[in-house]
């Protein structure tokens, strides 16, 4: 009798189990992608002082993390604008690589499709340089989520220059009102002991008076002093990103012909609102630059078009 009702426990808990597994088949990434939704409006209740009183002086917050062996740039912004508008603009393919192509150091993007979406994206120095001398990223590009109040797309790349790697490119959005959106730009990488010793190479030489934006403490004078080094390094380039899609996202109404321009001179507009940390060349430099820059993925655009 012990050894039957034994066998009856053990024939629940696998049907339990069958139907446990069933059930995280059927729902379980909905039920996930819920809770992403549902994690980003609370990070956003949370932050609603950071938001409202911060040194951007408008509702964004920016936060950086360094583990062993890996850097994360974090950016939140609450966005004036709705939900049905931003989450088209933010998952074609197509529009990544406009919104890529505004960052200083992206010297091309090419879109490509097949057995799974990617980017190719060339980075480079901050100034004009030949694609052959630059270092190609293929990005695997993915719609993770695309529901009604959220939508969550990544960039990956499993490889990247001087030991680097797992770069990773997260955007987040959920829906606040009928006007508003809460945005989250997540970007990281891993990187090894060659790169280590690279970026301890530049930050003490060519970058050694650059400094992030999380404030560390005070000067003698009062004054603010920033973070440096490698989380100093993410949270510009965390930085440089969030602007272009900013960029991208101001330009959506503009007549077509004009969006270009528009989205350019926003984004070096919006790099100068911090010129300690970003300043890098002058703006008719940036603009010339990016025009040859950008001529190219037109062309293609204009061809994959007919």
């Amino acid at each position: 009798m012990k050894l039957l009702s034994r066998v009856n426990i053990s024939f629940c808990r696998g049907a339990m189990l069958v139907h446990v597994v069933l059930l995280y088949l059927l729902i379980g990434m909905p039920l996930a992608h819920a809770q992403d939704a549902q994690a980003l409006t609370a990070r956003y209740g949370a932050l609603r002082e950071q938001l409202a009183n911060n040194p951007f002086h408008r509702p964004l917050y920016l936060q950086s993390t360094e583990t062993s062996g890996s850097l994360t740039g974090d950016v939140y912004s609450l966005i004036e604008q709705p939900y049905a508008v931003v989450s088209p603009a933010l998952q074609g393919i197509g529009h990544w690589c406009d919104i890529l192509i505004l960052h200083l150091n992206v010297k091309s993007c090419h879109a490509s499709s097949g057995a799974e979406e990617g980017l190719l994206v060339n980075i480079g120095r901050k100034s004009d340089q030949p694609l052959a001398d630059t270092y190609p990223f293929d990005f695997v590009y993915r719609v993770v989520t695309d529901s009604a109040d959220y939508l969550q797309v990544v960039l990956s790349s499993a490889q990247g220059p001087f030991g680097t790697s797992n770069y990773r490119v997260k955007l987040e959005v959920v829906k606040l009102d009928a006007q508003r959106s809460f945005l989250h730009l997540s970007y990281s990488y891993d990187y090894g002991i060659a790169a280590r010793v690279a970026m301890r190479g530049y930050l003490a030489t060519v970058g050694r008076n650059k400094v992030g934006f999380s404030i560390v403490g005070r000067k003698a004078d009062g004054q603010p002093a920033y973070i440096g080094d490698m989380r100093g390094l993410v949270e510009r380039n965390a930085m440089r990103y969030y602007v272009a899609i900013e960029a991208y996202l101001g330009a959506l109404t503009t007549p077509a012909p004009q969006q270009l321009e528009k989205r350019l001179s926003d984004w070096y507009a919006g790099i100068e609102r911090y010129p300690l940390q970003l300043h890098e060349i002058e703006r008719s430099e940036y603009l010339s630059m990016k025009r040859s820059e950008v001529q190219p993925q037109q062309v293609e655009g204009s061809a994959a078009a007919k």
